[in-house]
């Protein structure tokens, strides 16, 4: 009987021990609208991972699903996030416009430098003061922009503002749609995974992507010209959240949520910040090993483009001082934060 009482105690203890092994594994999983293959994928979403999971000690397991594999459409990551859906993911909030409208700071013509890790974190930090309540329905992790965009056509060059006439080309953002066109082009709302197959198709004449992401998407194989601005300040730059849902982060106890929050914020935003820059350089040469023409603007046809855009700033801040953002000061803010952010980085 003592021997009977001993296996039952062994069996229970054991049983109780599972119990609190199982409650502790949690398996999180994460989506994302482009190939691993990408800059940010490959330097920062799966790195970021592994480093969570091994600081975690194998208690979190993450799975990352590229190119919408879960389903749904880009602009769809935001509401998959926020309702559970996925754990978490990695989306642009410019895929629908109108709906964070703080976050087009970073977006405004010539306000980023040429540095995506410096202005990532001048990103992160508007995020801290202004935009907490924007993104309150779901645990935002980092807040990034990609290096500077470039202009990608087909069977065409721009070399001056005055190429740009008539020409349809991709856009990414809203903020990105008035600068082209102000500049002369019509511009065409696409999300980026579909842009490869609109100008194969003709859809568009080209469109302003990165350098990072041609060679995922095969840009270099599509387009034949390729323009970047001169000068220090990016033509525009694209917002990027990477975030969890918030009832996933809420159940995890409170030392794997320190293992995610280890591995957010500022640090995470510059180390995506990064892996876009990581990225720009080899994207570039590969298009130039392709034998494609490569123009960098002058510092004064650099100039008439930046004078394009200084309206657009002002509409933008007029158009959301309407709707009850301190616009100006956030602009100025994120102005100093970039120069402060670059001489440091």
């Amino acid at each position: 009987m003592k021997r009977l009482t001993g296996l039952l105690a062994l069996a229970m203890g054991a049983a109780m021990t599972m119990g609190v092994a199982s409650a502790q594994e949690v398996t999180l999983r994460f989506q994302h609208f482009i190939s691993n293959k990408g800059a940010v994928p490959k330097h920062f979403i799966l790195p970021w991972a592994d480093k969570v999971m091994e600081e975690s000690g194998g208690r979190i397991k993450i799975e990352i699903y590229p190119s919408m594999q879960l389903g749904g459409k880009p602009p769809a990551l935001f509401d998959q996030m926020r309702d559970g859906v996925i754990d978490g993911g990695w989306t642009i909030p410019g895929y629908t416009p109108g709906r964070f409208p703080g976050a087009e700071v970073f977006e405004l013509p010539f306000l980023g430098s040429m540095n995506a890790e410096a202005t990532s974190r001048a990103a992160w930090s508007l995020y801290e003061k202004y935009l907490q309540d924007e993104f309150k329905e779901i645990k935002v992790l980092a807040m990034h922009v990609h290096g500077p965009g470039v202009i990608h056509v087909r069977n065409k060059s721009i070399g001056s503002l005055d190429d740009m006439k008539g020409l349809k080309l991709r856009t990414p953002t809203r903020i990105a749609s008035k600068m082209l066109e102000a500049a002369g082009a019509t511009p065409i709302g696409i999300p980026v995974p579909a842009f490869p197959e609109a100008l194969s198709k003709g859809v568009v004449d080209g469109g302003v992507i990165p350098w990072e992401i041609v060679p995922p998407l095969k840009i270099h194989e599509l387009a034949t010209s390729h323009t970047a601005m001169g000068g220090d300040r990016a033509l525009y730059n694209t917002v990027f959240i990477w975030g969890m849902n918030k009832t996933a982060y809420d159940k995890l106890p409170d030392d794997l949520k320190a293992v995610i929050d280890n591995n957010s914020g500022m640090m995470a935003s510059a180390w995506a910040g990064k892996a876009m820059d990581t990225g720009d350089g080899p994207g570039r040469d590969l298009t130039a090993n392709n034998g494609n023409e490569i123009i960098t603007l002058s510092e004064e046809e650099t100039a008439r483009w930046r004078a394009l855009g200084e309206p657009i700033v002002e509409e933008w801040i007029a158009e959301m001082t309407a709707k009850g953002l301190p616009a100006a000061q956030m602009v100025e803010d994120a102005r100093a934060w970039v120069e402060e952010f670059s001489a440091t980085n």
